[in-house]
């Protein structure tokens, strides 16, 4: 039995986690990796997240990140690679990081003593995670910490991420959801991104999110309308307890002075990024 407050672990996720994804929707981000010879927009996305793991093939990454159509993946990779090596990229990558967080944060904010104790905090969580069956968390545990605090504290952020992420594949395979199924269902509890950038970022057609409609209302899941029926609710709920389940240690480690404090710093670099535009509105509009 934990000995957190109910859902203590994921609040403290969905504080860190959105600084951490800021990154890839940041321009930086492609900047830097164009510098390097990686234009495409997928190509670096794949590049950047993959990196970690080094110079793998196209099933590695659709097997680990889950929802983007493996088409779209193998048109990019292993050819990326040819472009740039994974230490380039890490390190292209990293350069990025710093930039769009002082953008968004301000120096003041990088330089606070705020951001050193959100580090460090973050760095002692990441110490009760485990690598057995978690490839992109296991993947970026290998890597360096960085030793400017915004940089570790965006680091931490990752492994937590791809901690729960891992996690979360793990339960959507349980519950016989294939990568569309999981991407309509989850836009359909009012929280996921918009259909026209999933369908264009994750190289779906809209035919593939029609069937996948489909199969969820043959199920009893969702509605004519595309509205989670009572059973897809509990499903959905279901899937976020489980995750919560599975990525405990972290947060139990940390200890629930230390997993509060967490997520009120979290939460205010989070705000102050926010109202600087971290994300573009057609994400989520």
């Amino acid at each position: 039995m934990s000995t957190l407050p109910p859902r203590a672990g994921r609040r403290c996720h969905n504080a860190l986690n959105p600084l951490h994804s800021a990154l890839y929707f940041s321009p930086d981000l492609g900047k830097e990796l164009a510098g390097i010879g990686i234009d495409d927009a997928s190509a670096a996305y794949f590049a950047a997240r993959a990196a970690a793991m080094g110079a793998v093939g196209p099933g590695t990454v659709t097997a680990t990140f889950y929802n983007f159509n493996h088409e779209l993946v193998a048109r990019h990779v292993p050819a990326v690679w040819k472009i740039a090596s994974p230490e380039a990229v890490l390190a292209a990558r990293l350069r990025a990081a710093d930039s769009t967080l002082r953008r968004l944060l301000g120096e003041e904010v990088i330089d606070s003593p705020e951001m050193t104790e959100a580090a460090q905090l973050a760095l002692s969580a990441t110490e009760g995670c485990t690598r057995h069956a978690r490839p992109l968390f296991a993947a970026h545990a290998d890597l360096p910490v960085p030793e400017q605090p915004h940089l570790a504290y965006w680091h931490a952020a990752t492994l937590l991420r791809e901690h729960r992420g891992d996690a979360h594949l793990a339960a959507l395979l349980a519950a016989s959801l294939d990568p569309m199924e999981a991407l309509v269902s989850h836009t359909a509890t009012g929280k996921g991104m918009a259909p026209r950038w999933i369908l264009a970022s994750r190289g779906w057609r809209r035919t593939d999110w029609e069937d996948a409609s489909a199969r969820l209302r043959e199920r009893g899941l969702l509605t004519a309308e595309g509205k989670l029926t009572e059973a897809g609710t509990a499903l959905r709920a279901g899937l976020e307890e489980t995750t919560d389940r599975m990525d405990l240690a972290p947060y139990e480690h940390l200890g629930g002075a230390g997993v509060a404090r967490l997520t009120e710093l979290g939460r205010g670099f989070l705000g102050i990024a926010l109202a600087a535009g971290a994300f573009p509105t057609e994400a989520t509009g």
